[in-house]
């Protein structure tokens, strides 16, 4: 594979290893990842790459491969919580992802990097009235605490430089294009609201600037 440019002053991570796994969403879409572990990541914790689709294409016909940094999500993510829409993301990007080819980056940063517990307790706060951000801050960790080195990492391993950003984040694209990835495409996802998540999302609209149409979404009927 060709070799990205270096890290901004990080080491290089190595793979340590590759295994497919065939994926099987509760809404019966199937597909199957090529999932990679690493040694030498920044942050010590066992995230995984998943390669999807023909996500070797990149190598061969110099196409830009589709990635997602997607931060684990257990309340979503495997028990369905409507409170966000981190579950409905993750089952919208493995798609798009298997269609386009490239990868999708499982990333250990609980609750924006606030690790589980603390989230739930910020869950409590919100439900007293604070916003996602604020619910953070109040029980003294930053907004976000999220760091993508290890991402830009685990993609220079498996020899990628050059991204179509599958976000509405913009922190994402600046992190990664700093850490020196390049960031060629930012292609938003989908909308995915319900009454339970409509206020975390307006939150990031409104605080972070998420590319979220809220307003189309409802006019759509679009729900999660």
């Amino acid at each position: 594979m060709s070799q990205p440019a270096a890290l901004n002053g990080s080491a290089a991570a190595t793979v340590r290893t590759r295994v497919r796994v065939p994926l099987r969403f509760p809404d019966g879409y199937e597909t199957v990842a090529d999932v990679f572990t690493f040694h030498g990541l920044a942050d010590g914790k066992e995230h995984l790459l998943l390669g999807l689709g023909d996500w070797e294409a990149h190598d061969a016909a110099a196409a830009v491969p589709l990635v997602r940094p997607h931060s684990e999500c257990l309340t979503g993510d495997v028990f369905g919580s409507q409170r966000c829409d981190c579950g409905p993301q993750l089952r919208e990007a493995a798609e798009r992802i298997t269609e386009a080819g490239g990868f999708l980056l499982y990333l250990r940063q609980e609750g924006r990097g606030i690790g589980l517990y603390s989230k739930l307790d910020a869950y409590a706060l919100q439900d007293a009235g604070l916003d996602t951000y604020e619910a953070n801050t109040a029980l003294g960790h930053g907004e976000d605490e999220r760091d993508y080195t290890a991402a830009a990492q685990m993609l220079a391993a498996v020899g990628v430089g050059r991204i179509r950003l599958l976000s509405n984040n913009p922190d994402k694209a600046g992190q990664l294009e700093r850490l020196g990835v390049a960031v060629a495409e930012r292609v938003p996802t989908g909308v995915h609201v319900s009454e339970s998540n409509v206020r975390y999302l307006a939150a990031k609209r409104d605080h972070t600037s998420h590319s979220i149409d809220l307003d189309a979404a409802f006019s759509l009927g679009v729900t999660a």
